[in-house]
């Protein structure tokens, strides 16, 4: 089962505020004010855009069903299982919690005495965490789901939602949904057991802005796809109004009772909101200060006189700023989480990872080649290293065994990536590339050919910045929208890396340290891959298929096993092209962390993209939208499962270096004043005895 909350870890022990949250009166049934909904956490999530309708499977909703059946009185009753929902999710997280903090002290223990007792109980414990672990992220979906169903109206209501915003109701024309959304049946849904179900196939803006009210549109998936996509047909200046122009139309006349459409409309504008917030602040509110401005405005002059929850957002606003800038922990929730309480999730979570990730590697083999064999011995180097399941708070790491002096790169030159283990150097570059992939967002991806982005080509031309790169050509976004343009930066610091790969082989001196460097990164690239790090990988390998790197001399005297790797990275090149969602299928991509080649990725979506938007009544596409939403999610999953590496700071220092001298290097004048990378030509070498030759032989005639 798969978490759908929206930051990386498991729900908060929070008792305090899960206490004031739920009021309880007599009967046992549960007092919540309209005016101030429980929101929080928002955001459906990368897995409510990947799986759609799917996300809830019938497990989710029968249990559901039977939750709070034990007392026939509130089995009907939406807030008592609330209120049951929560206490189960609270007491699970704790136990969780506490067996988590029993298995760290346990397996310290393990480690110093080597006990038999200690030993024969961690695998038992280790068995009973997973277990738990399913549990919680199973409830968490279940209190998911009881969100998700909350504050929509039927599609039938949809032309009175969009009429609550018009402030010119007198000479508003009388529309129908036919007008604003095209439908297509299905059979038989396998969750809600209905006879038919109508999916949306394509709708005006304004249509498509209004079945966010929709009943079914978190259910579906569809908020989370809209957030992904919406840019593609209405600017952020206009979702915004549209929302706003909702809360100032329903806010002063929603009443106590949560029945009333105003009180939906209200309420269901409030969750929409938040999440976009929650979801794209760093896209849109944080690179768009009007855009900002006009919200804050809007809440403090508007809102918070009325309502309660202005204040809420504003207190959001303030927060994922702050985690934007890098002054404050990863935490989605509204509330202000304490110190020692994040930690204790930080904890949990690399425990979480830890433990899925020494299960799955245990069949974790990739199976490209058929001439490859057994996996060598760098490989179980690997798999016994990283069986270890909690990260080690302090590691020897190489700069504590190597004498070597990281003061300055440039003395050390490429001695210390020879020296150093290809898994040493593998961990560090997949640290640094974890650093800017986290810092990227799926919208990123999106429009990527009004950048400036091609296939089989440079993505960022070095003497071209991105400020002067032209938008007018390709753009798919209106006119109107900004966009964010971090994919250029996310391209260049990998098309740093490969000109740092191959400049550091051409600098080589001698043949033999060519072969020795090139087997090196060779075998970090295998080891990247293989740690599911493709991006790293992929640009290793664009830095080996330089033209001037594949023409070198070393290449013929390279032994035959390492060799083999290079069409081993081929074929993972050719594996990850062929399918937009290769590395989504199965469960791997849930247990073990994943960072993709960004300008793969980039390319998949430029195929999506390719086509039409909108149909011949001007209706747009939302299948189509729906696809590029899809596939641009994986970017939101792999980042919930970080790499865990202790990091060498030191030998990081030095990588940034050395990729930072070699970035705009141009390789073809730094391997023209190498000698080893020219072949030596015979008749040069024998030029002087043939010469000598026939000096002699025209002594003799004279």
């Amino acid at each position: 089962l798969q978490s759908n909350s929206c930051g990386p870890g498991f729900a908060e022990e929070n008792t305090s505020s899960e206490e004031q949250a739920m009021i309880k009166i007599a009967g046992n049934s549960y007092l919540a004010s309209p005016s101030l909904p429980d929101f929080h956490g928002c955001s459906p999530g990368w897995s409510s855009a990947f799986y759609g309708a799917e996300c809830f499977d019938s497990e989710v909703h029968s249990y559901l069903k039977n939750l709070g059946k034990q007392k026939s009185s509130e089995s009907q009753n939406i807030d008592a299982k609330k209120v049951e929902l929560e206490q189960l999710l609270m007491m699970e997280t704790k136990n969780y919690r506490k067996t988590t903090k029993f298995y760290q002290k346990l397996l310290q223990k393990e480690r110093r005495s080597k006990g038999p007792e200690t030993k024969s109980m961690l695998p038992k414990l280790k068995g009973q965490l997973q277990e738990m672990k399913s549990k919680v992220q199973f409830l968490e979906l279940v209190k998911k789901y009881v969100q998700a169903k909350q504050w929509g109206v039927e599609s039938c209501v949809l032309p009175t939602v969009i009429h609550n915003g018009k402030t010119d109701t007198m000479d508003m024309a009388p529309m129908d949904e036919s007008s604003l959304l095209l439908y297509y049946n299905t059979e038989k849904h396998q969750c809600n057991n209905q006879n038919g179900v109508r999916v949306l196939q394509a709708g005006t803006p304004l249509g498509l802005m209004a079945y966010l009210y929709s009943r079914n549109a978190f259910l579906e998936g569809y908020v989370q796809q809209f957030l992904y996509t919406f840019r593609y047909f209405c600017t952020q200046e206009e979702f915004l109004q549209f929302l706003l122009d909702r809360i100032s139309s329903t806010l002063s006349s929603a009443s106590l009772d949560p029945s009333t459409s105003l009180t939906k409309i209200c309420n269901r504008s409030f969750y929409i909101l938040q999440a976009w917030i929650e979801d794209c602040y760093s896209v849109d509110f944080a690179t768009n200060t009007d855009l900002l401005g006009t919200l804050k405005e809007f809440i403090s002059s508007k809102v918070a006189s009325l309502n309660g929850y202005g204040e809420r957002l504003l207190s959001l606003l303030e927060d994922v700023s702050a985690r934007k800038s890098g002054s404050a922990d990863q935490c989605t929730s509204v509330d202000k989480c304490e110190e020692e309480s994040e930690e204790d999730r930080k904890t949990l979570h690399s425990l979480c990872k830890k433990l899925s990730e020494d299960v799955s590697r245990k069949n974790f083999y990739w199976k490209l080649s058929k001439g490859m064999g057994p996996i060598a011995q760098y490989q179980r180097e690997r798999l016994q290293t990283g069986s270890a399941v909690l990260p080690k708070p302090c590691c020897s790491s190489f700069a504590e065994e190597s004498s070597v002096s990281f003061a300055r790169a440039d003395e050390v030159g490429p001695f210390l990536l020879i020296e150093c283990s290809a898994q040493q150097l593998c961990w560090q570059l997949t640290l640094l590339q974890q650093e800017v992939f986290h810092k990227c967002h799926p919208v990123h991806f999106l429009n990527s050919r009004a950048l400036g982005v091609k296939d089989k080509c440079v993505a960022v031309p070095k003497a071209v910045s991105a400020d002067t790169v032209s938008l007018k050509v390709c753009n798919l976004f209106l006119s109107k929208c900004i966009q964010d343009q971090y994919l250029l930066q996310l391209l260049k610091n990998a098309d740093s890396i490969s000109t740092w790969v191959a400049a550091e082989i051409v600098t080589c001196h001698t043949t033999k340290r060519q072969v020795s460097l090139l087997s090196k990164f060779l075998l970090i690239a295998k080891c990247c891959y293989e740690q599911r790090n493709f991006a790293t990988a992929m640009q290793i390998l664009a830095g080996l298929e330089n033209l001037i790197v594949r023409q070198l001399p070393a290449w013929k005297i390279l032994p035959a096993k390492v060799a083999e790797i290079m069409e081993e990275l081929k074929a993972v090149e050719v594996f990850l092209k062929s399918d937009s969602l290769c590395l989504m299928e199965g469960d791997r991509f849930k247990t073990l962390p994943t960072i993709p080649s960004a300008h793969v990725l980039a390319m998949h979506v430029q195929q999506l993209e390719t086509g039409g938007f909108t149909m011949t009544n001007g209706a747009h596409k939302w299948t189509k939208l729906r696809n590029i939403a899809k596939v641009v999610s994986q970017v939101h999953a792999f980042q919930e499962n970080p790499y865990t590496y202790a990091p060498d700071f030191k030998l990081q220092s030095y990588l940034r270096q050395r990729i930072t001298r070699f970035k705009d290097a141009d390789i073809s004048t730094l391997a023209a004043d190498n000698c080893a990378n020219f072949h030596q030509i015979p008749a040069e070498k024998h030029s002087r005895k043939i010469q000598d030759t026939l000096r002699r032989m025209k002594a003799t005639f004279q």
